[in-house]
């Protein structure tokens, strides 16, 4: 398991744990209310995933018993693929049927919203969805495609040249959203 990210210049925990469940709970407060079912969440691959599973926990324990889950890996999807190198393909796995289910995007962080062309087109391969709508952590703005989420758990202004890193204890270790500077995390 990596080690908990550590304070160091142009990094900036702006969200705690604490906050970041707070968000988790809003989600599916909005889900449960406003989605009808039957109700499918898939997450994007990595962070989505576990924010999907997240979400599903707090819908059941609403007593929403008809949520399916599954998990949708974009890479092969994305328009940067040749910018990126060799893809690492994660898994995709939806083990129910798309076809009159109502389809919840998940993910981490909504920026420009390639990502969720992206996975629209993987989501095209495995069936027809009776709809699909998009649920993220955060909202950071900044989009360069016409794509605006359904349900936001927090939403941040980041200035040109910042980025916004959700970490997730199943993905990182600790739970927090950060502030980052260009190129402060080495990428």
């Amino acid at each position: 398991m990596p080690a908990p990210a550590r304070a160091s210049p142009g990094i900036g925990r702006i969200f705690a744990a604490s906050e970041l469940g707070a968000a988790v709970d809003r989600l599916a407060r909005r889900i449960a209310a406003e989605v009808p079912a039957p109700l499918a969440l898939l997450g994007i691959r990595r962070r989505g995933v576990p924010l999907a599973l997240r979400v599903a926990r707090q819908l059941e324990e609403r007593g929403r018993k008809d949520v399916a889950l599954g998990e949708l890996d974009i890479n092969l999807y994305r328009d940067d693929i040749h910018d990126r190198g060799i893809p690492r393909v994660g898994k995709t796995s939806i083990p129910f049927a798309m076809e009159r289910r109502r389809i919840l995007l998940v993910d981490d962080v909504l920026f420009t919203g390639r990502t969720v062309r992206a996975a629209l087109t993987a989501l095209s391969h495995f069936g027809r969805p009776r709809a699909v709508r998009l649920a993220v952590l955060v909202d950071r703005g900044g989009r360069e495609l016409p794509i605006a989420p359904d349900f936001v758990g927090l939403t941040v202004e980041a200035r040109p040249g910042e980025f916004i890193r959700v970490r997730l204890e199943e993905e990182d270790g600790e739970d927090g959203v950060f502030r980052i500077d260009a190129g402060a995390d080495g990428r």
